[in-house]
């Protein structure tokens, strides 16, 4: 027992001696200081609140309530802004969103939607144009049910910008985007830039074909126009011609068909079928009294389109 007790002595000293040896200036290693806690956040949401109150309402029950820095997350820290307006009384330094350039707009959106469509926002028309998501979205005082969108429509949104295209809705020949059954986003992808005009397809005419699926083909007879682009004959956004053309028939054919097999004589005001000299091709539906399958056909015998 004496034996064990003196070992335990001993050992006890060369511990406390390698102990002073590393904590003596020079030594080779040291004991890893412990990092200082983060400062909590001098701030919360009901600060905020108490001057913003109607913009903090408005964001209930929406997915940006429940962000994890909340108000700092998309305004930055607004600690020196409200130490100003608690010491001094006036506003100070605001974390104002708005006055931030449109690509840091941008970027601080990106930061959470950067997955699906507005992964391709980067080079896109509204971005060239400097069009900012909050161009269109309110995160505060949206109007919508979906998409926090200013304007309870989503055409109402685009309306805002593309007044042309909003006057060709108007007319006659429309689809049914003023009545609600269709809107812009049916055809356009907003936020992606790596397709022409934004068309939220590949080619204009797949985009066309997912409602006009009778007109999809394979035919054993093509009209050439057709397969290239729908867009050659048909104005998508509206038209004051039947079916969304871009000119009345006959003269709709005659832009290529004018000098081929029939005369090419110009089908006016003169022989029409109000004129003196009536011609039985622009009655009704001039071409397509006798050429009825114009986007394709099937019939061995119709190389023409007729049946």
């Amino acid at each position: 027992m004496r034996v064990l007790r003196v070992a335990l002595v001993g050992g006890s000293a060369g511990l406390v001696a390698l102990l002073g040896a590393l904590a003596a200036p020079g030594a080779r290693a040291q004991a890893p200081e412990p990092s200082p806690a983060a400062p909590a956040a001098s701030w919360s949401p009901a600060d905020c609140a108490a001057c913003h109150e109607p913009a903090i309402s408005g964001m209930h029950g929406t997915a940006h309530a429940g962000v994890q820095r909340q108000c700092a997350s998309c305004h930055g820290d607004p600690g020196a802004h409200l130490k100003s307006v608690t010491e001094t009384g006036e506003p100070g330094p605001a974390p104002s969103f708005r006055k931030k350039a449109p690509r840091e707009q941008d970027g601080t959106c990106l930061t959470c939607h950067d997955k699906g469509r507005q992964a391709n926002w980067h080079g896109g028309m509204h971005e060239r144009r400097q069009v900012t998501c909050i161009s269109c979205h309110s995160v505060h005082s949206f109007k919508s049910v979906q998409a926090l969108l200013k304007t309870p429509r989503e055409s109402d949104t685009c309306n805002t910008c593309h007044t042309q295209i909003r006057s060709k809705l108007m007319r006659v020949s429309h689809h049914p985007v003023r009545e609600g059954l269709m809107g812009c986003a049916s055809c356009h992808d907003p936020h992606d830039g790596t397709k022409p005009k934004m068309v939220s397809a590949n080619w204009v005419n797949e985009k066309c074909l997912e409602c006009h699926t009778e007109k999809r083909g394979p035919f054993l007879w093509e009209h050439a126009p057709v397969r290239e682009n729908c867009m050659n004959c048909h104005d998508p956004h509206g038209s004051n011609h039947e079916k969304l053309l871009v000119a009345k028939q006959p003269f709709l054919c005659q832009r290529c068909h004018l000098n081929t097999r029939h005369p090419g004589t110009l089908y006016d005001a003169t022989n029409s079928l109000a004129g003196p000299s009536r011609s039985n091709r622009a009655v009704e539906h001039a071409c397509r009294n006798c050429h009825q399958n114009i986007h394709g056909s099937n019939a061995p015998s119709g190389p023409y389109l007729g049946r």
